[in-house]
């Protein structure tokens, strides 16, 4: 927990707590309960190893509950009608490609994008599903259906990147691996598993009030009455640091630890706060998953390698038309706002945004109306990250169900990041028996993308 106290809690202290208590950067839970201090001790190790980092990051927008290929990226309207999709389709800026109806401004774009027709795997369960995207590997056959309270068998791939390049980024202390905490808390699939606490996700939550990034997730204890103003939180960090230099606490602490203070009151703070960005970008982005993504850009920007949000409620077995009609406009406005702000900044490069979930859903409509679960074809988009844009690699069968050509599994998928990223495709790290395990067997990147 990092308590953070001010002036007046200071001041009404008489038993000299006030130096001792001031700032508690002793269980940071959120980061599987190592210090910041001891982060920051871990970050310089790693650089000691002499790693070659090459400055990239990844966004993963997570459709979770699995939204359904046909009414995004693949909507076989020449399919017999209960196989196409719902709501017609809309000419994509590609030649020949179509989307579903609901997404024109993502069509528009799709130039910008590309696009993977062919990403498959084999398990239609949630949390197995999820874990095989975010891990590269499968559950064992005898966890199925027992998600969320079976835990992960393998290290996310968030995990990993904070791994190989150390927990917090060394100019600016933003944590190199950042889960937003979106509508929906997700699967098994994000944590760092025997990989180390250290590398779990650090957590944020965009919103007003209780819901400040800084607030709620970094444990912050502030007077109730400052809840509801972002403004007095943010004020509270400077209060913070001018105590801590007037008190001479800084003094007493060891590099680390002052390097912690710098790090909430500095670069990092400013990283998490989307109230900076100009008010017109931010109604561009829109509310909810507008504004993840937005705070996902300024992440990156400030040196996070991997962020993660897990946008929900994508599992339509019923209800497919009022629930795609709910979703789907949020993500088209975000999408475009996010494309045109990080080519406007010249980022497009040093990003890599990927937008997919856990599975697709069945070909055919059932009766609800909705779709089911369908492992067979995943929907997965590509945007920046230096990669060659403008192109739709492998495609479907007649009713979208397989692959009819160049299948995309999840260890690709798992590959291709590490080349963006400049990970060793053989990395290895010793598991909690002490055997060396590779973070992906077998993957090849996806050359298209190349």
């Amino acid at each position: 927990m990092l308590d953070l106290i001010t002036p007046e809690t200071v001041q009404s202290k008489c038993d000299g707590s006030s130096r001792r208590d001031f700032m508690k950067i002793g269980t940071l839970g959120l980061f599987g309960g190592l210090t910041l201090p001891q982060l920051l001790r871990a970050q310089d190790l790693a650089r000691a190893e002499g790693k070659s980092v090459k400055k990239k990051s990844i966004i993963l927008l997570f459709l979770d509950g699995g939204a359904s290929h046909i009414e995004t990226f693949d909507p076989k309207m020449d399919a017999p009608k209960e196989y196409r999709s719902l709501f017609d389709s809309v000419q994509t800026s590609l030649p020949g490609i179509h989307f579903g109806g609901l997404i024109p401004k993502f069509a528009r774009l799709a130039k910008e994008f590309s696009f993977v027709r062919s990403f498959t795997h084999e398990d239609g369960d949630h949390g197995g599903a999820t874990h095989w995207l975010k891990t590269g590997y499968p559950w064992p056959p005898e966890f199925k259906g027992k998600a969320p309270i079976i835990p992960q068998t393998h290290p996310s791939i968030g995990s990993m990147v904070a791994r190989y390049r150390s927990p917090l980024d060394p100019q600016t202390g933003v944590p190199n691996y950042v889960r937003i905490l979106s509508n929906h808390q997700g699967y098994p699939g994000d944590d760092a598993a025997w990989l180390g606490h250290e590398n779990n996700p650090f957590k944020v939550r965009v919103g007003g009030g209780g819901n400040n990034p800084m607030l709620a997730n970094m444990g912050l204890k502030v007077a109730p009455e400052q809840l509801d103003d972002r403004r007095k939180l943010l004020s509270a960090f400077d209060s913070m640091e001018r105590t801590l230099d007037h008190t001479g606490t800084t003094r007493a602490m060891d590099a680390y630890q002052q390097q912690a203070v710098n790090v909430i009151t500095g670069k990092a703070k400013q990283a998490f706060d989307i109230d900076k960005e100009d008010p017109k970008l931010r109604e561009k982005y829109g509310k909810g998953l507008g504004e993840e993504l937005l705070l996902a850009r300024r992440l990156c920007e400030a040196g996070a390698g991997f962020v993660t949000i897990n946008n929900g409620y994508w599992d339509h077995h019923g209800g497919i038309i009022p629930g795609m009609k709910s979703l789907c406009p949020p993500l088209d406005q975000a999408i475009e706002a996010y494309v045109e702000d990080v080519k406007a900044r010249g980022l497009q490069d040093d990003i890599l945004l990927i937008v997919t979930g856990e599975f697709g859903r069945t070909p055919r409509i059932n009766g609800g109306p909705g779709r089911d679960h369908w492992a067979g074809l995943n929907p997965l988009a590509f945007f920046g990250g230096g990669l060659k844009m403008g192109q739709v690699i492998g495609d479907s069968d007649a009713r979208a169900a397989f692959p009819r050509i160049r299948p995309i599994y999840p260890l690709d998928f798992m590959a291709t990041i590490f080349k963006v990223l400049d990970i060793p495709l053989d990395l290895q790290y010793v598991d909690k028996t002490g055997r060396p395990r590779y973070m992906i067997e077998e993957g090849k990147p996806i050359e298209e993308l190349l």
